[in-house]
């Protein structure tokens, strides 16, 4: 089975300008209950939630107690995706879908949802007050926020093959994933600008820890579907990127890599000497040349390693049947590859990292400025803002200097409707049409008031049903809860 399902989990950087007593938790709640698009404010259920449970057989089983302002503020579009707070952000977790370049759309709805949402948290703030959300992955002062990656695997693959094959991937991978920063934080040497906002923070190769001593390869086991088949791969070694060319690279290759692993079609796997180590030197080398020590006694670069990774993959793309999306996919991975090793300015319209550092190195040199000028930091966090007034990513975009892969129509129409092909079309339009009914929620469950004494729950767990082809017709005939209830067994199959 090829990782078909997948998609991404985004914490948005949130400030409120001239407010004294900005509490995060106060403002992304507001952000959150402002959004005025067609949505189900909901109980989200933790009851089959499992975020401590480790993939290396650890029994840590509730040992991460769920976040309080998880269950308080929630709230279920009828993309299907979730709009929530986590950790004191603002986060948006793309639904279900069936190929990255499906998942890079709804990846994009986010922000627009995003910035709909703090636009009208500003119409009932105070005059004086001015809220900004950012889509990046670190406040400058220390703080890193989560930008993450889910992909459905066979529960059958060894945990540690993963391991093995896929820590020299995500280090090296930082080449064509990072969305650019300036300066250096964590303890790390210091640097102008480097590749990614994430890397200074992972301190372990292998662990379960989001928030604290971050690992490469985290080891999460909480699959949201039928654990006895399948695993959820949680991916926190990302960075949050604006560019659409970009997410589509980042969550396609990782896709694909997995989908050769899956299949027995990866050599043995290049294994760094200090994976730790070399993740934040791919991201401090802007000459893209640095050796990484590799556990055999040799050595090498994070481009040399992700041609590697590109030819082992287009073997598989080009033999397994994954779609059109994944064939495009290692044209665009070859070409990024091969415009990296000319000169990576040409890819100032593809990456983050490149746009921005080639806009910062402009004011530098016309304003004969040094790394360090607060106006380079101001424009570094500007980059990020989803308002598209503001935003400097948004206005490279306007003015054609940022490709695109989405028309505004394709994104709008993610922003209100699910992706047809996985559990998440049933839960978008189940919100869609019985929302009031709706008392909580789960990736894999919805819980529904039809009027009885007792609440009835529609199980979810196979992340493939649900699709608008196995449902659409039934939903196109239940006109109530009950209705609904019924048609699909009595107490919901």
């Amino acid at each position: 089975m090829p990782p078909r399902v997948l998609g991404s989990e985004t914490e948005y950087g949130i400030t409120v300008r001239h407010q004294l007593d900005f509490n995060p938790v106060l403002a992304s709640s507001t952000v959150i209950n402002s959004y005025r698009g067609d949505r189900a404010r909901i109980q989200w259920s933790v009851d089959e939630e499992s975020p401590g449970r480790d993939a290396r057989g650890f029994g840590y089983e509730g040992a991460f107690p769920p976040e309080l302002e998880t269950g308080l503020v929630n709230v279920v579009l009828t993309n299907g995706a979730r709009l929530y707070v986590d950790h004191a952000h603002p986060e948006y977790s793309t639904p279900e879908c069936t190929d990255p370049l499906e998942a890079a759309r709804y990846d994009k709805a986010g922000e627009v949802i995003m910035a709909r949402a703090v636009a009208a948290a500003r119409s009932i703030m105070p005059a004086h007050e001015r809220m900004f959300i950012h889509k990046n992955n670190s406040d400058g002062k220390g703080n890193s926020y989560g930008a993450h990656e889910n992909y459905l695997l066979a529960r059958s693959i060894p945990f540690g093959e993963i391991v093995r094959h896929l820590t020299g991937f995500l280090v090296s991978r930082q080449v064509f994933t990072g969305s650019g920063k300036l300066g250096s934080e964590n303890g790390r040497p210091p640097v102008d600008f480097q590749l990614t906002q994430r890397a200074d923070f992972f301190e372990e190769e292998v662990g379960l820890e989001t928030t604290l001593k971050r690992p490469i390869i985290n080891t999460r086991d909480e699959p949201h579907a039928d654990a006895a088949k399948y695993r959820r791969l949680h991916v926190i070694f990302g960075d949050a990127n604006l560019s659409e060319v970009q997410t589509f690279l980042k969550l396609g290759s990782t896709a694909l890599v997995l989908a050769a692993l899956e299949a027995g079609a990866l050599p043995q796997p290049m294994i760094l000497g200090d994976p730790v180590k070399a993740a934040w030197q791919v991201s401090h080398d802007l000459t893209l040349d640095q050796p990484l020590a590799t556990a055999d006694g040799s050595s090498m670069t994070a481009l040399e390693m992700q041609w590697q990774y590109l030819e082992w993959a287009t073997k598989h793309a080009n033999t397994a049947d994954l779609g059109e999306a994944y064939l495009d996919l290692v044209e665009r991975w070859e070409q990024v590859l091969t415009d990296l090793e000319a000169d990576p300015m040409r890819l100032a319209d593809r990456l983050d990292w490149v746009a921005k550092y080639r806009m910062l190195t402009g004011y530098v040199e016309r304003d004969d400025i040094s790394w360090d000028h607060p106006k380079l930091r101001l424009l570094d966090l500007q980059y990020h803002d989803v308002d598209p007034d503001r935003g400097l990513y948004h206005r490279l975009v306007a003015t054609g200097r940022m490709q695109r892969l989405f028309s505004d129509a394709e994104v709008e129409r993610a922003v209100t409707d699910p992706p047809p092909g996985t559990r998440a079309y049933f839960r978008g339009e189940c919100v869609a049409r019985f929302g009031p009914a709706l008392v909580a929620a789960n990736w894999d469950s919805l819980v529904y008031d039809t009027g009885e004494e007792t609440l009835r729950r529609v199980p979810m767990m196979e992340p493939l049903r649900g699709s608008k082809q196995m449902v659409g017709e039934m939903l196109e005939r239940c006109d109530t809860p009950a209705a609904l209830i019924r048609a699909l067994g009595g107490d919901g199959g």
